[in-house]
């Protein structure tokens, strides 16, 4: 979720959206099926890598591939439920672990790459973009910096590495100060030390890719190829600006296509970096992604992309939908093949085994295996990633740490709608008056909300105060408040369109403000979840043929999101960014005494 606006308060002027762990680490959907390897030791036996009949001196050699996804500059322990990963316990109960945290991630990697001579550390996109303060409001050099010091090998780009447009991603890349707000620090920013992949980005006029398309790591004639996508749907997510001169080409195609030249090039083991995921049948990290038939525990966009994907590429690490799973799916010669996600904000990592058969330069299929470990915080800080926050905390301080508002509880984003979807909603329809004292209703894509606001203190602020950072963490695109006229009948259109077009199979329930009310059907299908005639405003139906004035943020009024109707406004008014809406609420409706209550949440009702 995206957008450009002047920035608030010094904000990022320009932002468009094992040890110990082995323990918490039930092997998920595991392995694929361990046949036992010529001349070899059965699959996962000497996982160390040692010189063995399964290490460097044997035909057969275990490459350990850590992945992770979906960062999102969560450099700090993240709060609330986005902190927290559910575990299937072996009664079949579930219990919630505390999770996330660069200092806790570094640890858990290096501990996990210890015996591990074979080691590459991969990524599946989204590291930056939609960030809390700490690192948003340097542009995200605080998450490369953290992500060069975890020795990330390679990443794949993600929607939200286009957020502020193709130019800031080369900057991350290759370094270089900000162009606008010059440099943070008394030292030149030098860019990611990994690799970014965007195969099927290309440049428009160019017909190239904007980064590179795919890159080979090696080590002592071992040799694994990487290719890095995106989802080809990248403009529907981004503002028109992030993504300004670019052309997002089809995932399967754009793999099989560098997948045949890597293996021109005598690469045959490669894995594909996709930034596309799915949605798994089971909230627990940990549960059998495989039962009861391989692949069967997910759906959506990544279970047809990887039926799809050549043979050739011999294991998937995915993300975006920020779920977790471990899953075989069949590829299209019907060969099981590893398709991993580690949920998002660091809170998981992946650990696959990736067997190399030294005779033939390919992966042993029948020996992958793969699990995913929870980053625990009960392993020791990395000192290196402590100087690193308390570096950038120091320099962030004293914006973020300004309170600017009062809770009585938390207010949670999750739900199909939202006690702070309301909130937000409710904050820009107040704003959106003070604009234009005829404003009618507001609208909120739920994408745009980051986080849930937490009553217990993160920090010294103390219980129930909202401090700026908190707030910048829930909405930190920088989209504008947009004031637009829109007939009756579009209202109701593009509320058709959370449960239709491109949102029908995943439906986007926007979040709606004080007064705005309708039933959702979800016996129904298609466009007619939504009722028509329960469809009111202020107690009355929304009539057809009158005009609104309607709030929304400047994503949503370019269209994104698919709600291309919401594109269609006119007498557009652009107002401050949501943030300002959002504190200026905050601070005008509560105080210390008189904290402001979590709304109700019972705007829409559901019918299910």
């Amino acid at each position: 979720m995206p957008a450009t606006s002047p920035a608030h308060h010094q904000r990022r002027r320009r932002r468009t959206n094992r040890l110990l762990a082995t323990a918490a680490g039930v092997l998920t959907a595991g392995a694929l099926a361990a046949a036992a390897l010529p001349g070899s030791a059965t699959a996962g036996e000497n996982h160390g890598g040692k010189d063995t009949a399964h290490g460097h001196h044997g035909r057969y050699q275990d490459v350990q591939l850590l992945s992770f996804n979906d960062l999102h500059g969560n450099l700090e322990p993240p709060s609330g439920s986005s902190g927290r990963v559910t575990e299937l316990q072996p009664d079949g109960t579930t219990k919630t672990v505390d999770a996330g945290g660069v200092e806790y991630l570094a640890t858990h990697l290096r501990q996990a790459r210890e015996g591990n001579r074979y080691s590459i550390t991969a990524a599946g996109g989204d590291m930056v973009g939609a960030s809390p303060l700490l690192s948003g409001l340097f542009h995200d050099e605080p998450t490369i910096e953290a992500l060069n010091k975890l020795d990330l090998d390679v990443t794949s780009v993600g929607n939200h590495e286009f957020d502020e447009g193709a130019k800031e991603l080369a900057r991350l890349q290759n370094g270089g100060c900000h162009p606008d707000e010059g440099c943070y620090t008394d030292k030149r920013f030098k860019g990611a030390d990994f690799p970014y992949l965007a195969a099927n980005v290309l440049d428009e006029k160019t017909k190239k890719p904007v980064l590179k398309p795919y890159w080979v790591w090696k080590k002592q004639g071992v040799k694994v190829g990487f290719i890095g996508v995106t989802l080809e749907g990248t403009p529907d997510i981004v503002s028109a600006e992030g993504v300004k001169g670019l052309a997002f080409k089809d995932e399967v195609e754009t793999i099989d296509k560098y997948a045949k030249e890597l293996q021109r090039q005598g690469v045959k083991s490669i894995v594909a970096l996709i930034h596309e995921g799915g949605f798994p049948a089971s909230s627990s990290y940990n549960y059998d992604c495989d039962s009861p038939g391989a692949g069967d525990g997910i759906s959506g966009p990544i279970a047809d992309i990887a039926k799809n994907i050549t043979p050739q590429v011999d294991a998937l690490v995915t993300g975006h939908t920020h779920n977790a799973y471990v899953c075989t799916i069949p590829d299209p010669a019907g060969r099981p093949r590893m398709v991993t996600s580690a949920a998002s904000f660091g809170r998981l990592y992946t650990d696959t085994t990736l067997t190399y058969d030294r005779a033939t330069g390919d992966i042993a299929r029948t020996a992958v295996k793969s699990a995913n470990h929870v980053v625990t915080r009960d392993v020791p800080k990395a000192p290196d990633m402590t100087a690193l926050i308390g570096k950038w905390n120091t320099l962030a301080a004293p914006i973020g740490n300004r309170p600017i508002g009062y809770i009585s509880g938390d207010i949670v984003k999750d739900g199909t709608e939202s006690p702070l979807g309301d909130l937000i909603a409710d904050a820009q329809l107040e704003y959106g008056r003070t604009l234009d004292a005829e404003t009618d209703l507001a609208l909120m894509n739920p994408g745009g909300i980051r986080a849930s606001l937490t009553h217990a203190a993160g920090g010294a602020e103390g219980d129930g105060v909202v401090t700026f950072a908190e707030a910048f963490t829930v909405q930190p695109f920088a989209n504008t408040v947009n004031l637009q006229d829109f007939t009756g009948a579009q209202v109701i259109q593009a509320l058709k369109e959370q449960v239709s077009g491109p949102n029908e199979a995943a439906p986007k329930i926007l979040q709606i403000s004080d007064g705005l009310t309708y039933t959702l059907d979800l016996t129904k299908t298609g466009a007619d979840r939504v009722v028509t005639d329960s469809i009111k405003l202020n107690g009355s139906p929304v009539d057809p043929s009158a005009t609104y004035r309607v709030a929304t943020n400047s994503f949503l009024a370019g269209g994104g999101d698919g709600f291309p109707t919401l594109g269609q406004g006119t007498n557009d008014l652009v107002g401050e960014d949501d943030l300002a809406a959002l504190e200026r609420y905050l601070t005008a409706n509560s105080t210390a005494t008189s904290p402001i209550a979590p709304p109700k949440a019972d705007r829409i009702t559901i019918v299910s």
